[in-house]
């Protein structure tokens, strides 16, 4: 007999389907099991769009008639990698659909914390008579939605470092130069890294150096938004960051001028607690994750502040005499793998 866990995998499968669209929602995939049999599996659309319950139960409509689908659903499971949702948002609440079709069971790998929810899906669901498992898979749903989580219990964007370094720790010349460390293919994942986040940051010397545009050219996916930490506005209006396709945002310490996609926003007191405010401010603009490729300095500003999550690390093959060292934290090694002939290392907080 398959397992919980093994469907539930399947979930967590579909509901990595819709990273990079669903923010500021969280991932969800779901499936419906009848008889042993997948007869329907969904995950989350695109923000505003349905959910991954809904698009999973749509499934089985189409290939049976409704009257024979009602009667697959009475003896179905339903397994879903987050806690149905109970409120009216973009959509009607899935965990009301659930009861409204009479699901025999429902397996959940986590509780949503979100407010309006936070146990009151399960709640519904236990009340209409459905029987109820939750915490299958419970840290793997965490760790795919660890965006959505810190959003709401630290109430700032999910932070990931990310930088590459010479065999022997340095991080870029000493010259105001730019010297590629990491190889094509390690390029070509970092395009998908920034498909997958809400914004992409770096500094005003990345921003002069390099003339980053900050875009996704070597994936298929949208393009963040791009975040310049520029306190003089030294960065000149033709720069690649500045280009017209990418809502950008620029803190700094001269002016607020909100237009069309090129936003200034002005910090009191700039050099004072920078990366709180910024990120405070990615915040209320619904940003739930955030990619830092600065320069060694905006690197070590977040690293010092305490105000990271992740870093992905690359490690060339080149040794250089001198050079700019590294960013230095205290983390705890999740993975490692090769891309080529680069070495990467992801490292988290806690």
């Amino acid at each position: 007999m398959i397992t919980d866990e093994l469907y539930m995998k399947r979930c967590l499968q579909l509901a990595g389907m819709g990273a990079g669209t669903v923010s500021p929602n969280p991932m969800v995939g779901a499936i419906v099991v009848y008889d042993q049999q997948i007869i329907g599996e969904g995950f989350t659309s695109p923000y505003g769009g349905p959910h991954a319950e809904v698009n999973a139960i749509e499934e089985v409509i189409q290939k049976y008639d409704d009257a024979e689908a009602f009667r697959m659903f009475k003896d179905s499971t339903v397994y879903v990698s987050l806690e149905p949702c109970a409120h009216f948002g973009k959509t009607p609440p899935c965990a009301d659909m659930l009861v409204r079709y009479q699901f025999r069971r429902v397996v959940i790998a986590c509780q949503d914390p979100f407010a309006k929810v936070n146990g009151e899906g399960i709640r519904r669901l236990e009340s209409a008579g459905i029987q109820v498992t939750v915490g299958v898979l419970e840290q793997e749903a965490k760790w795919l939605n660890r965006r959505f989580f810190t959003r709401l219990a630290y109430h700032r964007p999910y932070v990931i470092l990310k930088w590459a370094q010479t065999s022997n720790g340095f991080f870029a010349p000493l010259e105001n130069t730019q010297q590629w460390i990491s190889n094509v293919a390690s390029k070509q994942l970092v395009h998908k890294w920034r498909s997958e986040e809400d914004a992409i940051l770096i500094g005003t010397k990345t921003a002069l150096i390099d003339n980053p545009s900050l875009t996704v050219r070597n994936w298929l996916g949208r393009h963040p938004k791009r975040v310049l930490i520029d306190k003089n506005l030294s960065v000149q209006a033709d720069a690649a960051i500045f280009s017209p396709d990418i809502e950008t945002f620029v803190f700094n310490a001269k002016q607020t001028d909100w237009s069309s996609h090129l936003k200034y926003i002005q910090l009191e007191n700039f050099d004072l607690y920078l990366p709180q405010n910024i990120l405070y401010q990615l915040h209320l603009m619904d940003v739930q994750s955030l990619i830092i490729e600065g320069g060694a300095k905006t690197l070590q500003q977040f690293i010092d502040a305490g105000l990271w999550d992740e870093a992905r690390i690359f490690y060339g093959k080149e040794m250089w005499e001198t050079g700019i060292r590294a960013p230095q934290l205290q983390g705890k090694r999740r993975e490692q793998y090769a891309v080529g002939s680069d070495l990467v290392e992801t490292i988290v907080k806690y």
